[in-house]
C-alpha cells in the first residue's frame, strides 16, 4: 500500500485567505494526501500569500525561502495576492515550482499532480484581466467558528490600494449557493460563521441581489447560532443593516468598519467614499440602537502629506467616536497605485511614532469597553484551546472572557457573568448555572 504524500499549508494575511486555504486543503485530503504542520518535512508546501504592505511581501519571501531550505526536494506552490501581483519576483526565487494567480486557485491540486520533477517555476493565470472567476471557500476543522467567503474583488480603487489589481472586480455567487455552504458548515457542528470578503457590503453586483438579502437568508439556516460580519465599508453599512442586527437572533453586535483617516483632507487624497461627518453619524446610529456594540476601526498612519496637525485631527476624532478597538497600519508604498508617485512621503520613524500613539489610545479604549461590560451577563462561545488552567471565548459583543477550564464547554455557547479584567487583559467570568 502506497504511503500518503504529505502536504503543508501556510496562510498569510486576511480571513479570506484562511477560508480559501481551508478549501484547498480539503481537496488534497480527499485525494490521498495527509496534512502536516509547516515546520515538518512535507512533499508539498502551499503558501497563500498576502501583499497588503511591503512588509507582507517580505514575510512571504522569507517564509518561502525557509520552506525551500527545510525541504529542498518538496514541491513549493505560491498563490494569493503577492503571487498575483508579482509572479516574476517570486519566479526569481530558486526552488519555487508553481505560482498560481487568483483565477486558478481551484486548480492547484491538478498543477501539483502534473509536476514530475523540479524545474523552472511555472506561472498560471497572473494577468489581472484573467481574474474574473469566483473561487468558493469556507473553512472547516475548527469546532468553534468558520470563515465563509461571500464576495471577492473590489471596484473602489482607493489611491493607496492594490487589492483591485490582486483580486479583480467585485463579484459573488448567488445567495442560494452561499446558504448551501452555510448549511454544510452547520452540519459539521460549527456554531459561528464569520462572513468574509474583500468588500462584503458590495455583495450582489453580479447576481442582482444585495448584502441585506444575504443576511436575511443566512438568518434562516438551522444549526448556525451566531454570525459576525468581518468588515464592511461605512457607506455600505446602511440603517437597514444596523436595525436588522439589532433585532436579529443570530447576527452579533460586532462591527468592523474601516475609517483609514479621521482627517477629511487625507480621506479625499485616499479616494475614500465618505467624510468624517458621515462616518461619525454611522457610529452614532449604531450606539443609539445597540449601546453595547463592539466597534473596531481600521486606521492608516503616515499617509503621504499627513502633517502632525492632520494626525492630531485623526487622534481627536477617534477619541470622539469611542471605538472599542483600533487596527493600526503604517502607510506602505505599493507599486502602480496613485500614491506610489505622490510627493510628501512620511519618514518611517514618524509613522512608527504616530502608530505607537494610536496603540496607546487603543489600549485605553479597549480596556474602557471591557470595564463597561463588568457585571453584565453574556453568552460566550468557548474555544477548544486551553491556556494553563483557563479556557476562553468571545461574548456576543466580542469581549474575550476566560474561566477555569471545563472540557465539556469547549465549542459550546455558555451563559456567563463578566466579573472583572485579568492581568492579561481578558475579561474574567463566572458561569451562570
Amino acid at each position: 500500500m502506497n504511503e500518503k504524500r504529505k502536504i503543508a499549508f501556510c496562510t498569510l494575511g486576511c480571513k479570506l485567505n484562511f477560508s480559501e486555504t481551508s478549501m484547498l486543503a480539503r481537496k488534497f485530503l480527499e485525494n490521498d494526501f495527509v496534512r502536516v504542520p509547516s515546520n515538518q518535512i512535507a512533499d508539498v508546501y502551499v503558501v497563500n500569500t498576502c501583499s497588503v504592505t511591503e512588509n507582507a511581501d517580505k514575510k512571504c519571501r522569507q517564509l518561502l525561502r525557509k520552506l525551500i531550505k527545510q525541504a529542498p526536494q518538496a514541491i513549493i506552490v505560491a498563490t494569493g495576492c503577492y503571487a498575483q501581483l508579482k509572479p516574476n519576483e517570486l519566479a526569481a526565487i530558486e526552488g519555487i515550482d508553481i505560482i498560481v494567480g487568483v483565477d486558478q486557485k481551484g486548480n492547484i491540486f491538478e498543477y501539483v499532480n502534473s509536476i514530475t520533477e523540479k524545474k523552472t517555476a511555472k506561472i498560471f493565470s497572473c494577468e489581472i484581466n484573467e481574474t474574473n472567476s469566483f473561487f468558493k471557500a469556507f473553512s472547516l476543522g475548527d469546532r468553534t467558528r468558520s470563515f465563509l467567503k461571500i464576495q471577492d474583488g473590489c471596484d473602489y480603487n482607493c489611491s493607496y490600494c492594490t487589492i483591485p489589481m490582486a483580486r479583480g472586480k467585485s463579484r459573488n455567487i448567488p445567495v442560494a449557493e452561499i446558504c448551501k455552504e452555510a448549511k454544510i458548515i452547520a452540519d459539521s457542528g460549527v456554531k459561528e460563521i464569520i462572513i468574509t470578503g474583500v468588500n462584503t457590503g458590495d455583495f450582489g453586483k453580479t447576481t442582482g441581489e444585495s448584502f441585506f438579502d444575504l443576511l436575511k437568508n443566512l438568518e434562516k439556516i438551522d444549526g448556525i447560532e451566531r454570525y459576525r460580519i468581518s468588515s464592511i465599508e461605512p457607506n455600505l453599512l446602511t440603517d437597514e443593516i444596523i436595525e436588522f442586527v439589532k433585532e436579529s437572533r443570530k447576527f452579533l453586535p460586532h462591527f468592523h468598519i474601516p475609517l483609514q483617516s479621521g482627517c477629511d483632507k487625507i480621506l479625499a487624497l485616499m479616494r475614500r467614499r465618505y467624510n468624517t461627518k458621515f462616518f461619525a453619524q454611522r457610529i452614532k446610529h449604531i450606539f443609539k440602537l445597540i449601546p453595547d456594540a463592539f466597534i473596531g476601526i481600521d486606521v492608516i498612519v503616515g499617509f503621504p502629506t499627513e502633517t502632525d496637525e492632520d494626525f492630531n485631527t485623526t487622534y481627536t476624532f477617534l477619541e470622539e467616536i469611542n471605538p472599542a478597538f483600533i487596527h493600526i497600519f503604517p502607510y506602505s508604498d505599493r507599486a502602480n497605485t496613485v500614491t506610489w508617485a505622490m510627493e510628501g512621503k512620511i519618514a518611517n520613524n514618524i509613522k512608527a511614532e504616530r502608530a505607537n500613539k494610536l496603540k496607546i489610545l487603543c489600549e485605553t479604549l479597549h480596556r474602557s469597553f471591557y470595564k463597561l461590560n463588568i457585571g453584565k451577563k453574556a453568552k460566550v462561545l468557548f474555544e477548544n484551546t486551553r491556556h494553563g488552567e483557563m479556557m476562553s471565548g468571545f461574548s456576543e459583543n466580542y469581549v474575550k472572557v476566560e474561566i477555569p477550564y471545563i472540557k465539556e464547554f469547549t465549542g459550546k455557547i455558555t451563559d456567563v457573568e463578566i466579573t472583572g479584567i485579568a492581568e492579561n487583559g481578558n475579561a474574567t467570568g463566572k458561569l451562570i448555572w
